[in-house]
């Protein structure tokens, strides 16, 4: 049983809502830490072991420069998330540039930071070397397709748009070599916010005896495989976090095994985490606006689907603890909801929780990915700040919250004073 916990108390979220009114994402820079300490200390065994955050979870530098200092890198899969990456003094080939679709523009840009290049089709070989020129180190993604299963969020492999197939890779690996290109690695990601630990030891093993099999039929030597991300975080109470000594353990046994026990070189193990990473530490704080009886129960919150968009995207569920009713029963049911114009800008549905009324304080757990990130300005709703919980109590404001001068700033009303119609 997940036991779901804040890192604040009713007084001191009480005291932050003074300075920052809700709504806002919170983080919680002490358990952040915690996590990545014991993440590098799982893997200690492996020399080079290397997790690259995925920024998309939680694109802001001050949650990067934290990780920095942890020794971790970045998976980006953008201009901007490399840009963000370099600010932060994250590059060269502390970035793994995990991209698909991608423009001659991004590769260009990861080519002059130095980040290792994971190629997503083996048509971006040439493409790379037209408009960016070959790097000494190259990377493909490897679809598995019917080898590998996936899950409800992203797809099953045969269908997903991601990746070589097992043919192309050795086509992929032979032309690289031609080319010159001398220095390798291998990657493959084929499940989201999966919390079955044997599904990421099968992966390995998966990719392990891949890169027996390549390393013979085409002479080349790996540098290190990229395990992906994809690790869960156990949104319901119910649900078990994945134990990083467990998991390092299995893919140890099948390291000794396969490439130990193949005789390969020293293989670099890497992990491209994002929601694993800052998942279970990030909230977002709200409060309750309004109570709405019809046919249904509703409690209206002051934060809409574009403060949290997991639940009306995957019908995801996120805790919500009522901050000062913890002790109460949850024996109302009630639809809580934002104020969008879109039925399904829904928090929860059928939620029991305790009798709630106007300024009660309402927070979503598991918030720190894909969170805050996923926000947009439908409705002309303006995104949110970010806070952070720092490890001696303060709280410091990491990104503030848009301004409807923000939403306005694209538009050029001078210039619209003299259109006509």
């Amino acid at each position: 049983m997940n036991q779901k916990k804040l890192p604040f108390t009713l007084e001191k979220i009480k005291k932050i809502i003074t300075t920052y009114p809700t709504p806002f994402h919170i983080y919680d820079e002490k358990g952040i830490l915690e996590n990545a300490k014991k993440l590098n200390t799982a893997f200690a065994w492996n020399k080079g072991f290397k997790e690259f955050y995925a920024v998309k979870a939680a694109p802001n530098p001050y949650l990067m420069k934290i990780l920095k200092h942890e020794n971790f890198g970045t998976d980006c899969s953008s201009l901007p998330e490399l840009i963000l990456s370099e600010k932060v003094g994250i590059v060269g080939e502390n970035i793994m540039f995990s991209s698909n679709n991608t423009p001659a523009s991004e590769f260009i840009e990861a080519k002059r930071l130095g980040a290792i290049i994971n190629l997503d089709d083996i048509t971006h070989l040439p493409f790379l070397e037209k408009h960016a020129g070959l790097p000494e180190l190259i990377c493909f993604r490897y679809n598995p397709g019917s080898l590998k299963k996936g899950n409800e969020i992203i797809g099953q492999p045969e269908e997903a748009k991601y990746g070589f197939t097992r043919e192309q890779l050795f086509e992929g690996y032979k032309l690289a070599k031609e080319k010159g290109i001398k220095r390798f690695g291998l990657h493959t990601m084929v499940a989201s916010n999966e919390l079955n630990p044997n599904y990421f030891a099968d992966t390995a093993e998966l990719l392990f005896n891949l890169i027996v099999e390549i390393s013979k039929e085409i002479g080349i030597t790996f540098e290190f495989v990229n395990l992906g991300g994809g690790i869960g975080i156990p949104y319901l109470p119910e649900q078990n976090a994945i134990n990083w000594d467990n998991l390092s353990r299995d893919i140890k046994n099948l390291y000794d095994k396969i490439i130990t026990g193949n005789g390969l070189p020293h293989l670099k193990l890497f992990l491209e985490s994002g929601r694993a990473i800052a998942g279970p530490y990030g909230f977002l704080v709200t409060k309750v606006q309004h109570i709405k009886n019809t046919y249904k129960l509703y409690a209206g919150l002051d934060a809409s689907m574009h403060n949290l968009m997991r639940p009306a995207l995957y019908g995801a569920y996120h805790h919500i603890t009522v901050m000062g009713k913890e002790h109460l029963p949850n024996n109302v049911m009630y639809d809580v909801t934002g104020s969008l114009c879109e039925n399904n800008d829904k928090f929860a549905i059928d939620r029991m929780l305790p009798e709630l009324e106007p300024g009660d304080i309402v927070v979503f757990h598991d918030t720190g990915a894909h969170g805050h990130a996923m926000g947009f300005n439908y409705n002309a709703k303006l995104r949110s700040s970010e806070l952070l919980l720092r490890t001696n109590g303060k709280v410091e404001l990491i990104r503030r919250a848009e301004t409807i001068d923000d939403y306005f700033a694209t538009l050029d009303f001078k210039a619209f004073e003299s259109f006509e119609v």
